[in-house]
Formats: structure tokens, C-alpha cells, sequence
């Protein structure tokens, strides 16, 4: 297997590494000193055609032309850096690229730009109390105003991620209460800091206060513009499979889980379990499952590269990824053993404190747990590999519950 880049991308990177070398220079600069270094920085970025790529110039983006290898090179020699890329979260990830495909153009003006530059902040407004996996199946209601220029928006929405920080959401509403429940939705925009949105968060098993990474919104006659309605009235359902193939495709990412493996082994050596064998047999299965995962992302690369279909791994990478990763969690719970049911007092961060420093497992044990249900459940996601995939016949529980739209 050839996995270099070729001279002109080994080139390219010497110019990104003299790029970052020069203008990533924090210092100790600290709150909104850096704050706004990284704005800079990341402007600097844009106008080199290293940062958001896919979005237009007229937007804030540097569109540039599809080059895979190129971006992988940009992703890589900015890791080494220990540098900033694109703004993080469900903003740039998911409502970005759905206005890109799905989008007015009054809608790009309006919302791209300040998403990239970190102005505003996204909720994803799809889960509800009792509609969960079934998104299709929400109950928050879209009435038109007498005017007709206004949606008025009555329900409740939960579990939306940076829900206390969102300055807007994304979000399904039943518009049509008497079509089949697929075609009865509207993809709307909202903005959050307006009468009749309470928003209030969630407390997790982590039992951590003003650290709240989920909470529900109610909404009592919230009102949205009919001209921030992405998509036809009631064709919401379709839209939203745009932003959904966005976020699962960056949560199938395999950056990081390399990185979970190695502080696994450091953690099996902090605890003196390194020289066990049943311990070195498990790490050697999780071992050789995340380099299968790393080695399946290449593929994908490579095939992205070429032009060529890759086929059904990339239904794939995004359950995988999840499994891999309550693994590394489960054994990482054996190996603290008792100390993984409670936060040591004055850990300072947490989860377990080994000797050389705090590890963030209670973390990454509890949030292994809720991988399985974001960006898809994951038996959600076995069906559509069997059917789309394996070319296995449909699922009847989930065509009956579906209407045949699933």
C-alpha cells in the first residue's frame, strides 16, 4: 500500500507549514486577546485557501476547487501545529453545507458568513420527547400567521447539543397536520433570543454544574420568518436528510480514535496493568479493530482522490467508530476499576486522576454510550447498511412505521 502524497503534495505541505510557522503565534495570550487572534487567524487561513473550502468567497468561505489530498494535507500539518481550523459544532458541520445544497441566497447572506466566523451558534431542533429515533414523527406545530409572513412555532424540543450557548436553531415542525407523516414537515430557522423560547438544561450522570452539553427548549408561539423556511413547506423531511448525511459523516470521522488508544494504553500502565495478559490481549483486539477503522479511512481517501465508489464501507465508518469507541471506554472502566463510579474530590477534572495528571474518562465512558444514538441510532444505522449496502430485504417494522419513507 502506497500511502504517500506525491511530490506536489509533499510541496504544498512546505508552503502550509511555513504558513502556520509564521502566523500561528499565540503566545500567552489568554481570553479575548486570543479570542480574537483566532478570528485573525483563521481570516489569514481563508485567504490562504486553507480554511473553508467548500464555502463560496462571496460567504466568507475561500472556495477553493475539490482536492482531497490537498485537504487532508491542511488537516494534518495544522494538527501538528496544534492549530485552529474551522469553527466547531453543528453551525459549520451541518447548517453550513445543508444551505450550500438546499438553501436561498437570501439565506446564504444572512447565515453563512457569521456561522464561520463563530457569531452564531447552532441547535439542532429535530429530537422531542417521545420522537426520538422516529424523527419523523415530531409534534412541535408551524402555523402560519393571518399575514402569511410568519411561522408561529408551539411544542418542545430536546437534547439539542450547545443548546445554553445557540444563538439560533435548525428544527423540524409539523406544518401539515393531515398529510402522512412524512410529508406534513417544514425545515425551519429560528432565532433563539426571542419571547416565547424558554430554554432550560439538562443534568447529566456526570452530576457536573454549568457544564450542561444538553437542554430542551419550549416554545409558545416563537416566531420564524416564512423567508427562513429552507426547502417547500412541508418537504422538511427531505431536507433534513441533507443535514444528516453532513453530521454522520463527520462523527464517522477516524481523527481521534488513534489518539483514545494511545492514553488507553497509558492508562493500563498508570494503573500497573500493562504487563497482564488478559489486559494485553483486549488491547491488542481493540488495537487491531482501530487500525481496520484507520486503514478503511484511507480507502476512503484514496477512493475520493480517484473519483471511485468506495463502496458500502462508507455506510459503515460512522458505526464502527461508535463500537470501537465503547470499547475503549468499557476496558478503561475495568482497568480504574471502582474509582470510575465517582469524581475524586478536587480532581480538577473529570474522571479518574492517575499519577501523571488528570484522564478524562468519565467523559469518554459516558459519552461512548450516547455515540449510539447521535447523528443515528446505530440499529438504525445496521438497517440501512443491511438494505442500501448488503442489498438485504427492507426491514417490515420500520416500513410499517415509516409508511414506506424511511
Amino acid at each position: 500500500m502506497d500511502l504517500s502524497y506525491g511530490a506536489a503534495a509533499e510541496s504544498f505541505r512546505e508552503e502550509v507549514r511555513a504558513f502556520l510557522a509564521r502566523a500561528w503565534q499565540p503566545g500567552e495570550r489568554r481570553g479575548a486577546e486570543l479570542k480574537e487572534f483566532i478570528r485573525q487567524f483563521r481570516r489569514a487561513g481563508v485567504e490562504r485557501g486553507y480554511l473553508y473550502r467548500s464555502v463560496p468567497k462571496r460567504y466568507g468561505g475561500s472556495e477553493q476547487p475539490v482536492d482531497v489530498i490537498r485537504a487532508q494535507v491542511i488537516r494534518e500539518e495544522f494538527a501538528r501545529a496544534r492549530a485552529p481550523m474551522e469553527v466547531g459544532g453543528n453551525g459549520v458541520n451541518m447548517t453550513v453545507p445543508t444551505l450550500l445544497e438546499r438553501g436561498t441566497d437570501e439565506q446564504k447572506e444572512l447565515f453563512i458568513r457569521p456561522t464561520i466566523e463563530g457569531d452564531y451558534i447552532w441547535g439542532q431542533g429535530y429530537s422531542e420527547p417521545g420522537s426520538g429515533s422516529d424523527l419523523a414523527s415530531v409534534r412541535t406545530r408551524g402555523e402560519l400567521s393571518a399575514d402569511g409572513t410568519k411561522w408561529i412555532i408551539n411544542g418542545q424540543k430536546i437534547w439539542t447539543s450547545q443548546g445554553m450557548q445557540a444563538t439560533h436553531m435548525f428544527m423540524l415542525v409539523r406544518t401539515e397536520p393531515d398529510a402522512p407523516k412524512h410529508d406534513g414537515i417544514t425545515y425551519l430557522l429560528i432565532d433563539l433570543n426571542q419571547p416565547g423560547i424558554t430554554r432550560r438544561p439538562i443534568r447529566q450522570m456526570t452530576g457536573q454544574e454549568g457544564d450542561h452539553t444538553f437542554c430542551e427548549f419550549f416554545f409558545d408561539n416563537a416566531e420564524a420568518p416564512v423567508s427562513w423556511q429552507v426547502g417547500e413547506r412541508g418537504q422538511g423531511w427531505y431536507v433534513s436528510r441533507t443535514t444528516l448525511k453532513h453530521e454522520r459523516a463527520s462523527i464517522g470521522s477516524a481523527d481521534g480514535l488513534g489518539n483514545q488508544f494511545r492514553k488507553l494504553v497509558e492508562l493500563a500502565r498508570e494503573m500497573g496493568r500493562l504487563g497482564d495478559p488478559l489486559v494485553r490481549d483486549r488491547l491488542a483486539e481493540i488495537e487491531g479493530r482501530v487500525l481496520s477503522h484507520r486503514y478503511s479511512s484511507f480507502r476512503l481517501f484514496s477512493c475520493a482522490a480517484a473519483g471511485d465508489d468506495p463502496g458500502a464501507i462508507q455506510l459503515m465508518m460512522k458505526l464502527l467508530l461508535t463500537e470501537i469507541g465503547h470499547d475503549i471506554a468499557l476496558l478503561a472502566q475495568e482497568l480504574i476499576g471502582e474509582a470510575a463510579l465517582t469524581e475524586p474530590e478536587g480532581a480538577g477534572a473529570r474522571g479518574y486522576r492517575g499519577p501523571r495528571g488528570p484522564n478524562k474518562w468519565l467523559d469518554q465512558i459516558m459519552g461512548s454510550l450516547g455515540n449510539s444514538i447521535a447523528g443515528g441510532a446505530s440499529n438504525i444505522q445496521r438497517n440501512i447498511i443491511a438494505e442500501r449496502g448488503l442489498g438485504l430485504p427492507r426491514d417490515l417494522a420500520m416500513e410499517r412505521d415509516s409508511g414506506g419513507k424511511a
